[in-house]
């Protein structure tokens, strides 16, 4: 059985952002060598919008990499215009005796670097890590060696990451969490592992379903957390849970598929039940550090969106979401990067109505 009690005597952080930031140096690569983009915008500061359509790229995408080059110090953005920062203007300008365009110019060749290009320009998903003849992430994750793949990864870092979202949260007053899209069941074991008198439920599609009850069985959880087989998008959800968990879900898909499975757990949920949502969250002004900002170049990649989940629920008004009954969901949201997780009330703030 997996002691999720036992906690490392040392901080993974700087192991965890080495993977993290895997995609920054391809994507700056792409945006020197493939568009020139910091020479363009010298000549002319622009919002996002006239970025896109003279160089010819994707909104999705663009709005990542935009907000990644703010987050490094290589743009400011006042009243939704770009423009270059002095270290900008100096070292990434063609016509600067400092450029240093051609230092990156040597990786333009690499497969990630044209990949980022080619969604910059298509707004097409890449596939995983580049891998020749793969699908699109989701289509790739109906592949059972792909699935294992995928989720064995996702399933290392949750052992870290999982007891520390666990210890975060009270549910004394709930009964059963439902797992939403929840991989291999590290967090449903974390949260029954923390909270004794919990059980749960992990909802996901095959072949994910099986290597979760396989996973779970590993862990000795197998009397606590159960697998109920479905697409999240498709089908209903289990209607015995009391607390919905969606953890480093909802940035995989854009605003109105989030916003259809807010809507659906809302649905599902009992009255006075709780939404869990444990993500990587930015600000509304899209200007948090370059730590977060490492995790934006993978969703880039993959045309996965880490801002969407904190707009999506600014959305709902911030205060929970109320049906015509005046019910109430709780919204107990988490900042989570590398672990260190904490109530994320910057800009939402939620409450209880029972």
């Amino acid at each position: 059985m997996h002691d999720f009690a036992s906690q490392p005597t040392t901080d993974p952080t700087d192991i965890l952002r080495l993977r993290d930031g895997l995609y920054v140096v391809d994507l700056m690569a792409a945006a020197l060598s493939g568009l020139d983009f910091f020479t363009w915008l010298s000549k002319r500061p622009a919002d996002k919008k006239t970025i896109c359509e003279s160089l010819q790229i994707q909104e999705r995408p663009t709005d990542v990499m935009l907000t990644l080059f703010v987050a490094l110090g290589y743009l400011r953005k006042e009243n939704e215009v770009f423009r270059l920062s002095e270290v900008a203007r100096e070292f990434l300008v063609a016509d600067s005796p400092w450029h240093l365009g051609a230092y990156y110019a040597a990786l333009k060749d690499r497969p990630v670097c044209k990949d980022m290009l080619t969604v910059l320009r298509t707004g097409k998903p890449a596939n995983w890590g580049s891998f020749k003849g793969e699908k699109e992430w989701a289509k790739a994750m109906e592949r059972e060696e792909f699935a294992k793949h995928f989720t064995a990864a996702m399933d290392c870092r949750g052992a870290y990451l999982g007891p520390a979202m666990a210890r975060q949260l009270d549910l004394k007053k709930f009964n059963h969490v439902l797992d939403i899209a929840g991989g291999s069941g590290i967090y449903a074991c974390a949260l029954v592992a923390t909270h004794p008198h919990l059980k749960a439920t992990v909802f996901e599609k095959p072949p994910v379903d099986q290597i979760a009850r396989q996973t779970i069985a590993g862990r000795g959880f197998s009397d606590r957390v159960s697998v109920s087989v479905g697409d999240m998008f498709v089908d209903g959800l289990p209607a015995q849970c009391d607390a919905h968990l969606f953890s480093n879900v909802l940035h995989d898909w854009d605003e109105p598929l989030v916003r259809k499975l807010l809507a659906k757990s809302f649905e599902f949920l009992p009255r006075g039940g709780m939404l869990i949502i444990h993500d990587a969250h930015i600000n509304a002004e899209k200007s948090e550090s370059t730590n977060l900002s490492f995790l934006f170049c993978e969703r880039t990649y993959l045309l996965h969106d880490s801002f969407v989940t904190s707009e999506a629920l600014r959305g709902f008004g911030g205060n929970g979401l109320d049906d015509p009954r005046g019910e109430t969901i709780c919204l107990c949201s988490f900042f989570c990067f590398l672990g260190r997780s904490k109530l994320f009330l910057q800009s939402l703030k939620f409450r209880v109505s029972l």
